[in-house]
């Protein structure tokens, strides 16, 4: 939110003291800052026993973990983790959100033991155990730096 009100703000100002504002631009800087907005707006995750949910601004996606068929990294710009269930459900979220939040990551590796077990993770050991060991590289981190070892 603050990136877009930095930049509508900045752009009205600019355009204001070049003594080109004027409606029509003032509707195309409204346009871009809320598409700005749109696509840097974070995804909300969340986790229910069984349930992994990422709600963005318009749409809501979410995964049976405790069904779940792939783990797998995505290429890209940023390292994203996708997920798949049984019944074609897809989620995308940043790892990080479980690196910083270990309730959620324990109902996550709870729930994909469970997949394991029932035999339908075919695809995610790799994936899973590279998260794993950097949410316990940066929990070590956090507990150093904690007690003053660091």
């Amino acid at each position: 939110m603050g990136v877009t009100s930095l930049l509508f703000t900045t752009v009205l100002v600019l355009d204001a003291a070049g003594g080109r504002l004027d409606v029509t631009r003032g509707f195309l800087w409204t346009g871009v800052a809320a598409l700005v907005f749109v696509i840097l707006f974070p995804l909300r995750v969340s986790t229910r026993p069984g349930l992994l949910i990422a709600r963005g601004l318009l749409v809501e996606h979410s995964v049976r973990t405790d069904c779940l068929v792939s783990v797998r990294w995505s290429d890209g710009v940023s390292r994203r983790m996708v997920l798949r269930d049984t019944e074609g459900s897809r989620v995308e979220i940043d790892p990080t959100v479980l690196v910083r939040n270990p309730a959620m990551w324990r109902r996550l590796d709870t729930d994909t033991r469970t997949s394991i077990e029932r035999g339908t993770l075919l695809c995610g050991a790799t994936a899973l155990r590279q998260l794993a060991e950097r949410i316990d590289r940066e929990t070590a981190h956090t507990v150093f730096k904690v007690s003053g070892l660091q």
